[in-house]
This record gives C-alpha cells, structure tokens and sequence, in this order.
C-alpha cells in the first residue's frame, strides 16, 4: 500500500473545538418547554422493610408537581442484563442510596426541598456488607426470589447451594488441578483484598425525557449505548423500540460507568404523571453513593511449584463484591474478566478457577474500566512476586521461565496466537533499569497482564456528497476516548482523502445505523471494520466510474493524491471531485464478531521509594510495555497508555469508596481521593510492534490494559524497597508503616 495519509498521524480531535470553547452540549445541558426538575429521596439504611411512606407535605409544597412511589408504578424488575432492581424500592430497600420515592418540581430547589418532606417509616432488617460473610448459611438472605430473576447467568439448578447470596459462579477448569498439586515441591497460598472504586469521571449521570403526546419517547442521557439504552427503556416500559429515540449528547467521560438506564426510568414515571419533560442530575455525592463503582473483592491463590521452578497447579477462589443489585453490570458475569486473568499469562497445565458475584448491603457495582482485571491482576502478580523471592528467583527470570508463549494454551484454555509476551517483558524491564543499583529504600516491582481485545456489532454509512465532501454517519458515541477522529482517520486514509474533507455525524437512533456502543475494547475493532468496509464500499463505486470515465478496467484504476490515474498509461487520470460530480454515492456495512485469537500483552515496572520513617510511598517512575499492531493515532494511542497508568496508580494507592455499616463516608470528591498532577510520577512507555490486530490496517487495542498491572507493580516495588507486603489496596502510608513496626518487632522476637 502507498504511504498512509491518515493512519498513523497525530490527528487531534475531532470534537476538540467543542469542548474547549464550551459549545459541546453534554445531557446536562439540555433543556426543553416546560420542563419539570426531579430528585430521588435515598434509603438512609442498609437493609430495611418500608412500613408506610406519607408524601402529603411534599405534595403540598408550593412549585412541586408530581410524588412518586413504588405503588404508584408498575411492579417490574428491570437491569441491563440481571434484571434484580427496581425503578424504585418496593417493600425493601437493601443499601443506603436506594430510591425510594422521587419529585417533579418547577425548579431544582424545590424538587431538593419537597424530597425532605417525605417521610419513611421502616423496619431494620438484618444486614451484611463482607462478601465473605455474605456467603455463610447463616448469612441474611438478601434476594430470596434470585431464582425468578430474568437474565440469571446460570440454570436454577447450578446456582451453588453452598453459597449463600450469590447470583453469578463461573468455574474453570483445565486438567486435573489434584494431579497438579501432587506434582509440585512446594506450594504458596496467599490472600488479598481490594476496595470499591468510582470511576471518577467529571460529569455525573443526567438524564432527560420528553413524553409526546402520540405516545413517543424522547431521551437524553449519558449513555455509551444508545441503541442498547432503548432496548433496555422499552423493555421495562413495555413501549415498542420504534416508539422510542435516545438523542445523543457529548459524554463526559465513562470509564465503564455510562452504560445503565440510570435514572431514566424515574423521569418516564414523573413525565407521565405530569404531562412535561423531566430532567435529573445527580450531584456527585449521589453518584458516590448510588452509582455504578467498581467491584471490591476477596482473592484467594494457591499455587504449586516443581523442582525446577515452573508452576505445575494454579487454583483461584474470587469473591467479588456486588452490594445490593446486579443490574447495573452489562452481564451478570462481572466475575468473567477476573475469572479469565486469574491465573495469569502463565504456561499452567492444571488450574481451577472458581470465581462468584455476592449480593452484599453495599452501593451495586458496575464495569469500571478492564472490568475484574486490576483487581485479580494485583493478586496474581503479587503472588507470582511472592513466590519468586521464596524460590530465591529474580521476578523477572520467574516470570519469563513460566510466560506462555506461541502454542501454548492460556491458563483458562484459550489458544493465543502471535504471543510476545517475553520479548515484551525484557524490553520493558531493561528499560526501567531492571537491576541496576539503586538508592536504599528504592524498590523496583514488576507486573504484568493480558486484556482482550472485545467483540460486538456496528454499522456505517459512508458518503461522498457531489461537491466531493464525505460523511460517515455512526451511532458510536465518544465517550472521551477519540472514537471518531479514529473513525475519521480510517475513512479518510480509505478514500485517500485529507483529514480535513471527512465529516462524522453522530445520529440518534431514529437516525444512524446500529451499534452495540462503547465498551470491552471494540471501538476500533468492531466499528472500525463497519467504517472501514462501508468506504470501502464507496471507494469501488467511485473507481467502477472513474473507470467508465477513462475507458479503462476498474482494475486498472487507483487513487492516488486525489486523482483516480490509470496505472499503466502515464499517470492519465480524472479528479476526485470531477468523479464525485456525478451523483451522491453511499456505501453502507456492517460488522460482527464474537471472539477475538488474539489478545494485548502489557507488562509495567514501578519504581519507588519509601520513607521507613512514615511509610509514606512515592512512586518515581513507571515504565509501560505494550504490544501493539498498527498505531492508527499516535498521539491518542499514548493518552490511553498515560491515561490508564495513572487510573492504575490511583487504585494503588489512594483510591478507596470507603463503606462503614454500608454507609459511604468518602461522599465528596474532597474524600474519594484521585490523582491529581502531583503525584504523576515520570511515565515511560516501550512498544513491542507485532501488526497482527483484528481492527483496520492491524490496530490492537489499548485502551483497557494500561490499569491493569500497575498496582501489582507498585506494591511489588514497595517489597523490593523496604521488604512490606502489602495485599490489601490501597497501599497507604499508614499500612506501609504497621508493616514496618511489625518486622522490627519480629526481628527484635527472632534476635
């Protein structure tokens, strides 16, 4: 192929303008004739009976509208796969946030003002928040009708009988995990715990709905599917899709976390009762304490080594915190991607895998982004460090001597191909200066992963208008990611054109062609292959006439600096624009695919120092290693590698939802601490080209595995620095220092 004109250049964004000069319109911005404000009054506990609900001081408010109560809505369950919530709580609320009445008023004040004259009488119930505890017989029940839910993720007959409170079990297995055992010398088990985590993102979830008087819906929402939001909208409404259309907004970041209806149905309710638009934002204490956050978990490894240091057994028992709902997950198999990274990138014969979702009395979690694998990541590779400094092996020489490798089965059974995962682990370690010296009190830790690149369905339009100007017309929405300057840059690099001729219309689903949204890592890939196959589409029809035009053989004409020229005849040829003249032409494609052979590598280094007098970590330096196809943006490919490395950070180190009795404490984001400028540290990053990625031109995917090992590595570095481990994230100044007193303590028992 000629030299790229699109693909691989530092393309800024398409949408950049927008947002920077404040004309973006986010879902929050939106504003209707006679629109109504509403507000949701929140469950003050963790697990009750509501009693009686008394909404005759709020009715009565001057400026308020409408009330709304479970009894005054259908009784339906609704979620984006389980369906185990309600629109708001019926007889029982299970965590402290839950909707248990809402208001429309003329204004957001008064909205706030009437949602504190409703009065709830309940009865406290009995309450569990450890997902640990939550699994024991005697455990309180907290979904008895789990069976009925539509969307469980297994037959009734599988759901484990010997685990109470759990609405998703996956096992796998691969060999005779026994049999493993039996083989090794040694064996190594370990625990560790994470916390919940918010995604942090800048807007908070909004959402608006227009009730027409035929009958029709309008919405606008932050949301990463539209297409799938409808779906889910007229399933619980009962209304027919084509009844309804989700109106696209500019969405303030996601990170996983914009995918749910939210609190869409609430305004559909009130829009009924009063006959006017309804718009509800939530603050951001709302988000904290009743979104969608990462899940907290429990891991447990076990680990069998032979007399040559290779790992012959792997078992894995996960536990994931769920809190009080499963709807909120796009599957209730939020455990799928922990399960999958749970033994690793490791060349493992025999490894058993049990991995569960536990209804807890907590906020329900979500996906946030590489749904299960930071967490599971932290532990396997933690564990893998461990067991090498027993074995008296340098991590890294552990590691490389058990990495999978071409040929090998990963350890839960999948067949890789094109597998670099060596070569990228010496690359990114002499990089970070694996083994050189180093000051005292500086560690070096090490980690790595695997994440998949998603699959999914998405469908383009491609049009090249007479005056020679193309549009692609999509329905992925961009949720801070780049989606469409990618986009873009396939359409133009497809048709030979410069940047700056192709236009990306966004449409709402009335509009543009479906698309299973943003999400798993498959912008890229999957709306990539649409976009790329759609101009390709118009590329033929425009060569087929170009061709007419020139007497010649479709084949013997390409394009070529804005000219379709005849190869073989001198470079005689007809314009771009002169062809285009001839009519509008369209070029529509769709693309689908389920699974993906190949996978994306990452590998990071930590370097840190530590403080033995405050056990205060300052991480100075983090070397990222990825492997990658075709780099379609450069300069958007590295904000995801930087991007994803701090969120990892911020889970090392800091980031904690903190929940005492169900009740979130860190409500603010004064609280829920993020990474800030300051404690960036220096970011290095190593790429091993391997251009063998499903996605146009070879792309893999990057924008899910930069979290992923760092804060495996950084507690990693922590051990190597001052000899702590610390398994339970965050790793804070205040563990750091208990782990120090306690080895001087045992040194001083030992001496």
């Amino acid at each position: 192929m000629a030299q790229f004109v699109a693909i691989g250049k530092p393309v800024g964004r398409v949408e950049g303008e927008a947002k920077v000069t404040g004309t973006a319109r986010y879902a929050a911005d939106v504003n209707l004739p006679g629109m109504l404000w509403a507000k949701c009054l929140r469950s003050p506990l963790p697990h009750a009976r509501i009693k009686a609900i008394d909404t005759s001081r709020a009715r009565a408010l001057p400026g308020v509208r409408a009330v709304l109560t479970a009894a005054d809505i259908p009784d339906r369950r609704w979620g984006r796969a389980l369906w185990d919530m309600q629109v708001l709580a019926r007889d029982v609320v299970r965590f402290v946030g839950e909707r248990v009445a809402a208001v429309a008023a003329d204004d957001r004040e008064t909205a706030e003002e009437a949602v504190h004259l409703i009065e709830v009488e309940y009865e406290e119930l009995p309450a569990v928040f450890d997902p640990l505890e939550a699994a024991k017989p005697d455990a309180p029940v907290l979904h008895p009708d789990l069976l009925t839910y539509r969307g469980l993720p297994v037959p009734p007959a599988e759901v484990p009988k010997d685990v109470n409170n759990c609405h998703s079990h996956i096992q796998v297995t691969k060999g005779d995990v026994a049999e493993g055992f039996r083989q090794a010398v040694r064996v190594f088990e370990h625990t560790f715990t994470t916390p919940t985590g918010h995604h942090g993102y800048i807007e908070p979830h909004a959402a608006i709905l227009r009730l027409n008087d035929d009958g029709s819906i309008e919405a606008w929402m932050c949301n990463k599917m539209p297409f799938t939001a409808r779906k889910h909208l007229s399933e619980l409404l009962e209304v027919p899709e084509d009844r309804i259309v989700i109106h696209q907004t500019h969405i303030g970041g996601d990170f996983g976390g914009k995918g749910s209806l939210m609190d869409l149905p609430i305004a559909y309710w009130l829009a009924r009762q009063t006959g006017r638009p309804i718009k509800i934002v939530m603050s951001y204490t709302e988000e904290l304490m009743a979104g969608n956050p990462r899940h907290a978990s429990v891991v447990r490894l076990r680990t069998g080594v032979t007399a040559d240091h290779r790992i012959c057994a792997h078992q894995a028992e996960i536990y994931f915190n769920s809190g009080a709902y499963g709807g909120f997950k796009p599957m209730p198999l939020v455990n799928l991607g922990g399960t999958f990274e749970a033994g690793g990138v490791y060349n493992i014969p025999h490894v058993r895998i049990d991995s569960y979702s536990m209804y807890t009395n907590n906020v329900p979690c979500g996906h946030m982004r590489s749904p299960g694998d930071p967490q599971v990541t932290f532990a396997v590779e933690s564990h893998m460090d461990m067991i090498a400094h027993a074995l008296g092996l340098d991590p890294l020489e552990f590691r490389l001597r058990n990495a999978v490798k071409e040929g090998d089965l990963s350890p839960t059974g999948q067949r890789w191909r094109n597998i670099k995962l060596s070569e990228l682990l010496e690359k990114t370690a002499a990089a970070a200066g694996w083994g050189s010296p180093k000051p005292a009190n500086v560690g070096r830790g090490i980690a790595c992963c695997q994440r998949h690149i998603g699959g999914g369905s998405s469908e383009a339009v491609v049009r090249v208008e007479p005056d020679g100007a193309v549009t692609l017309i999509t329905a992925v929405p961009d949720v801070g990611t780049g989606a469409h300057t990618i986009l873009r840059q396939i359409v133009a690099e497809t048709l030979r054109q410069p940047i700056e001729r192709v236009r990306v219309q966004v449409g709402d689903t009335s509009q543009a062609p479906p698309d299973t949204g943003s999400g798993a890592s498959r912008v890229t890939h999957v709306a990539g292959q649409a976009t790329y196959q759609a101009a390709e589409r118009v590329r033929e029809e425009l060569r087929a006439r170009a061709a007419q035009a020139l007497g010649a053989a479709p084949g013997d004409v390409r394009l070529e600096d804005g000219r379709w020229v005849v190869v073989s005849d001198g470079g005689r040829g007809v314009d771009w624009n002169e062809v285009a003249a001839s009519g509008p032409t369209e070029g529509r494609a769709s693309y689908a695919r389920a699974h993906v052979d190949v996978t994306c590598f990452a590998a990071q280094v930590a370097e840190v120092a530590v403080d033995p007098e405050t056990g205060q970590v300052k991480v100075r330096r983090i070397t990222t290693g990825h492997d990658v196809g075709t780099i379609l943006n450069p300069l958007g490919h590295q904000g995801q590698i930087d991007g994803g490395t701090i969120m990892g950070l911020g889970f090392a180190v800091m980031e904690e939802l903190v929940q005492e009795e169900g009740r979130v404490v860190t409500a603010n984001m004064g609280e829920f601490k993020i990474p800030t400028v300051e404690d960036i540290p220096e970011l290095v990053t190593v790429l091993v080209q391997s251009e063998d990625g499903p996605s146009p031109f070879h792309a893999k995917a990057i924008g899910e595995s930069g979290n992923v090992p760092t804060a495996a590595a950084i507690a990693n570095a922590v051990f190597d620095a001052v000899g702590v481990r610390i398994t339970s994230l965050p790793i804070t100044a205040e563990k750091v220092l208990r782990a120090l007193k306690e080895q001087a303590s045992a040194a001083t028992v030992r001496g």
